[in-house]
């Protein structure tokens, strides 16, 4: 092949891909929206759109009939067929879902379990995937897996270093679900995976600077987007906001001498000031709103004081037009969102805050499945008919 054959084919795949990923994370738009979107010309558009669907990766559909001024363009829209699963093991259980291109999550499971490992992990991963190839995704391409995992992940590998919460220290998860499921797998910290998703089809989209927080069941991580791009650190392993020295404006909240974020703004103790054993945050914020002992109130307070001290913090040092928070975070917010947010802001510097927005994850408990699965997205959105 010359090497003017080369450069063409090569400028394809890009074209081909940045079509792809506007469909994907933007939404069905119209042939005239996506030639004005990249700056490409109709035909050009045209040609890659056809190429698209050819390959079963988007469809066409009529546009809005009641539109009735100059010629309709054709909808392009992501197809449903195209799915990667999204996995998120945790303390109490493994959730997994299927995530179809445009981020629709079609079929989700959550298996209780304890601590698992990553044998117990990847066997209960493969027996359900298995089981939906033949029944919910027959018919369906899957050309991934990414898998969001609660603790530190190395970028360039994968490798989880250390998710303590679960007993993992320098585990390999990619691989052996890799060979039981026969697909490529993705593997990154969890809160970093619902950054991703926030961001690209969440409360955050329209934001380019974003802190995001997650409670979960084994603790407290986060993610930074700045200027549109998710800060990693040098290692991958930025966000850990549990980890940091809990902000108390009053000494008397404090529960754990020395105690970091984690110790003090923590799922479990709500878990049993309610008197639950276990329970997923729907289950959770219900238990909490129809509470009627007094302790319980004294608690998810205690909490948000902390918290709302913490991101007051987190909004003067990064300066962010939008705070995300998910999870068991998100319920604390939502027991009175004005008066939290008002709280937030008043701990911030005024410049700071006049143009800031929170808002409880979007996605709700599909968020790190959709992360992780869009991660997983990433090779094909790079190269779709590779």
């Amino acid at each position: 092949m010359s090497e003017r054959a080369t450069t063409v084919e090569g400028v394809r795949r890009t074209n081909l891909g940045a079509v792809l990923r506007l469909v994907h994370h933007g939404g069905p738009r119209s042939r005239a929206v996506i030639t004005a979107e990249t700056g490409l010309n109709r035909s050009t558009v045209s040609d890659l759109v056809s190429r698209l669907t050819d390959a079963g990766l988007v469809c066409e559909h009529d546009p809005d009939p009641t539109r009735r001024v100059g010629r309709p363009s054709p909808i392009v829209a992501a197809s449903d067929k195209v799915i990667a699963v999204g996995v998120n093991p945790e303390i109490d259980a493994i959730e997994i879902g299927a995530v179809s291109l445009g981020g629709t999550v079609r079929v989700r499971e959550r298996i209780a379990v304890s601590s698992p490992g990553v044998a117990e992990v990847v066997g209960i991963v493969a027996r359900t995937v298995e089981r939906w190839r033949s029944d919910a995704l027959r018919g369906c391409r899957l050309v991934g897996a990414g898998v969001a995992v609660p603790g530190l992940v190395r970028a360039e590998d994968g490798v989880v270093r250390l998710a303590p919460h679960l007993g993992w220290q320098d585990a390999d998860i990619a691989g052996p679900l890799r060979q039981a499921l026969a697909l490529p797998v993705a593997v990154g910290n969890d809160a970093s995976y619902g950054t991703r998703a926030e961001r690209l089809f969440g409360a955050a989209r329209e934001h380019g600077d974003v802190v995001y927080l997650n409670g979960g069941a084994s603790g407290i991580g986060g993610g930074l987007v700045l200027h549109g791009q998710l800060i990693g650190g040098a290692g991958g392993y930025a966000g850990e906001w549990g980890q940091t020295a809990a902000s108390m404006a009053d000494a008397a909240d404090r529960r754990v001498e020395g105690g970091v974020l984690e110790n003090e703004v923590n799922r479990q103790r709500l878990l049993d000031v309610a008197g639950l054993d276990a329970a997923d945050d729907d289950a959770l914020q219900s238990a909490l709103a129809a509470a009627t002992d007094p302790a319980v109130a004294v608690e998810v307070r205690r909490q948000r004081r902390i918290l709302a001290a913490t991101l007051g913090n987190a909004a003067n040092v990064l300066n962010p037009s939008m705070i995300v928070l998910g999870g068991f975070l998100g319920i604390l917010r939502d027991a009175d969102r004005d008066a939290f947010d008002d709280e937030v802001r008043r701990r911030a510097f005024d410049v700071i805050a006049e143009r800031l927005e929170l808002s409880s994850a979007a996605l709700g408990a599909d968020r790190l499945l959709i992360g992780a699965a869009d991660a997983a997205f990433e090779r094909l959105l790079a190269d779709p008919l590779g």
